[in-house]
């Protein structure tokens, strides 16, 4: 016979008791913690190699050919997709490898100049002035007073009359008067496939972070 009136007991399940030892769990989460670092430390250097290797790599400016806009020292950020998507344009700051039988003993590979030819254009200096198919180039780029070709200075030779091939361009440092470029008979028009890419930006120093 069941008391209506007594209150049910509800059986309890009996709670685990977590018998594991606090020094291997202390060994388990350093051991989880190192895994993780090395997969963050290896995915971000994968990543970092597939950017230099296929989008963005910068460049540090030896010499003084490019002023006044790059300074020597200066770091530029090159688009290294750039001429993937569209073809090379005038004005455009380039980044370009040197034949291995060019490269001196200071080991510099890449070199960096302007197009200011295309493949087709008819290209020449006269007084001073670069005319491309006929036409006077504007060069806002330049130094107030540059000339291109001055017959007192070896250094800064002019362009004699010429066609540029299919598949190259002319290119030049916006220092005239300190750049070896394709002005020179052993440089000459560079081929586009040697160009590694488009120097869009100047990364370093932070003062002068600014587009080209």
């Amino acid at each position: 016979e069941v008391d209506a009136g007594a209150p049910l007991r509800v059986a309890q399940t009996p709670e685990p008791v977590d018998d594991t030892d606090p020094a291997e769990l202390r060994r388990h989460e350093r051991v989880r913690s190192a895994i993780e670092w090395v997969a963050v430390v290896v995915g971000a250097l994968v990543v970092a190699l597939v950017v230099k290797t296929f989008l963005f790599q910068a460049f540090y400016i030896p010499s003084a050919s490019m002023e006044p806009t790059l300074e020597k020292g200066d770091r530029v950020l090159v688009n290294k997709l750039s001429y993937d998507l569209h073809d090379v344009n005038r004005g455009d700051v380039v980044v370009f490898e040197l034949p291995p039988d060019e490269v001196g003993p200071d080991g510099i590979k890449d070199l960096i100049k302007r197009v200011v030819g295309l493949p087709g254009d008819i290209i020449e200096t006269r007084d001073g002035v670069v005319y491309v198919n006929d036409r006077r180039l504007e060069e806002p780029y330049l130094a107030d007073g540059t000339v291109t070709g001055d017959p007192s200075s070896g250094n800064n030779p002019g362009i004699v009359r010429q066609t540029i091939p299919d598949g190259m361009v002319f290119v030049m440092g916006d220092n005239r008067s300190n750049s070896h470029d394709s002005r020179y008979s052993d440089r000459g028009p560079i081929p586009i496939d040697s160009i590694v890419g488009r120097a869009f930006v100047i990364v370093w120093p932070l003062s002068e972070l600014s587009g080209l």
